[in-house]
């Protein structure tokens, strides 16, 4: 429901919409709209040593929590061209995405806020020193033993993604 929520006039002819949530149409013109999920990508970059790389946010939604790298993917972006530019971007890193991990469905700070689709690989360092940039506040490695706690974790996804690992 996030996405369509807002919506009050037809981009193509600013007349009235009817919306229910799922879709937004037009009276007038006969556009219609439906919501959808916003794509992401994720990376579990794993170590050596088995260890996950995590990223502490540094704003809104979920200030302080820890995420996994990645971010919402571009217009026309292909998602493993965009999983490396999240990672370029948010860790300094160059990474070799390695194979598909899963794929979980979310919201962008809960509630009826943004619809994800959130899709993650494994990956692994190709070059590079993790260096917190970007929404990025700290980067720790983990053990996936000893991962925070859920209620210290950015999104229901990225919990889900942890725990399919163990």
């Amino acid at each position: 429901m996030g996405t369509l929520v807002c919506w009050k006039h037809c981009p193509r002819c600013s007349a009235p919409l009817e919306s229910d949530g799922r879709s937004a149409n037009c009276g007038e013109c006969g556009y219609v709209a439906y919501a959808g999920p916003e794509p992401t990508v994720c990376a579990l970059v794993l170590d050596d040593a088995g260890r996950v790389l995590l990223a502490r946010r540094k704003f809104e939604p979920d200030a302080g929590k820890w995420d996994v790298p990645g971010g919402f993917l571009e217009e026309d972006e292909e998602a493993l061209d965009g999983l490396r530019r999240e990672l370029r971007e948010e860790t300094g890193l160059e990474i070799e995405p390695l194979e598909l991990a899963g794929i979980w469905a979310d919201r962008y700070g809960g509630g009826d806020t943004t619809a994800t689709l959130n899709l993650y690989w494994t990956a692994r360092i190709v070059s590079g020193e993790p260096t917190a940039a970007d929404d990025v506040a700290e980067l720790r490695w983990f053990s996936l033993d000893d991962l925070p706690p859920d209620e210290e974790l950015a999104f229901e996804n990225v919990a889900k993604a942890l725990h399919s690992r163990r």
